[in-house]
């Protein structure tokens, strides 16, 4: 996300800690309640299961369309995308299924959705920024885009385990000298996580880590679950290129 620059500056500003334990356990099936909640709601719902438990989060298909799109076609295996081990493009398989979490910071966010990952894989084409004035990383539970710069989404994202004003968009004429960015960039919020979801955020972003944030025991994304998925999402995108770029949100 933010340049390696940003990334030693942004870094000084704050005393990371990390403890605490992976854990595996097998994909669960929707509860009822998390069935009728996503029915209660018009968006969309994704359950992550993961290797330490479930990520329930809505999705806003109405602010960040694309965004949405690009992430239920890649979790359901209805968008291309190519693949880092072999080079081949992918038809009928869900990206998500198996890929860790690559980056993890306590008191920030854990990042993942890089089937290689190393954090610089991009394995579909690059889609432009939906920024939102009224969108902002005010509250935790955020589930955003990363990316390398303006309009460069492909498919890592990340969540907050609490609030991030430093990553809200700069939407003003002269800039944003205080976020360190020009007019127009940031970082696309496409979802909302539920309060479980951030007690087990806080959870991941405490495990072991060594360089580069990097967890000694990543955990792994079982299988994305969507609910209430808008037909749109489910329409078959341009198959992906090769360009490879950096993603990785900076504190």
């Amino acid at each position: 996300m933010l340049r390696s620059c940003a990334l030693t500056f942004l870094f000084l500003a704050f005393v990371l800690a990390a403890s605490g334990q992976s854990a595996s356990s097998p994909v669960k099936h929707t509860t009822a309640k998390t069935a009728s909640q996503a029915a209660a709601s018009k968006q969309p719902t994704a359950i992550l299961h993961t290797t330490a438990g479930d990520l329930t989060c809505e999705l806003f298909s109405d602010k960040a369309p694309k965004a949405v799109a690009n992430f239920i076609g890649l979790a359901t295996g209805t968008k291309d995308w190519t693949n880092p081990a072999t080079n081949k493009v992918e038809h009928n398989h869900p990206m998500y299924d198996g890929v860790i979490f690559h980056r993890v910071i306590p008191e920030f966010m854990i990042q993942g959705g890089d089937p290689g990952g190393t954090g610089m894989g991009h394995p579909v084409p690059s889609f432009d920024d939906e920024l939102s004035a009224d969108l902002t990383f005010d509250h935790p539970g955020r589930l955003a885009m990363a990316n390398s710069g303006p309009n460069t989404n492909s498919s890592q994202f990340f969540i907050t385990e609490k609030e991030v004003p430093f990553l809200d968009p700069c939407l003003r004429d002269g800039g944003c000298p205080e976020l360190q960015r020009a007019k127009g960039a940031g970082y696309t919020i496409f979802g909302q996580c539920d309060a479980a979801s951030v007690e087990l955020v806080k959870k991941i972003a405490r495990m072991p880590r060594g360089n580069g944030d990097r967890p000694n025991d990543p955990v792994k994304i079982q299988h994305i679950e969507i609910l209430n998925a808008p037909s749109a999402a489910a329409k078959k995108p341009d198959v992906a290129h090769k360009t490879v770029h950096k993603a990785a949100p900076s504190k």
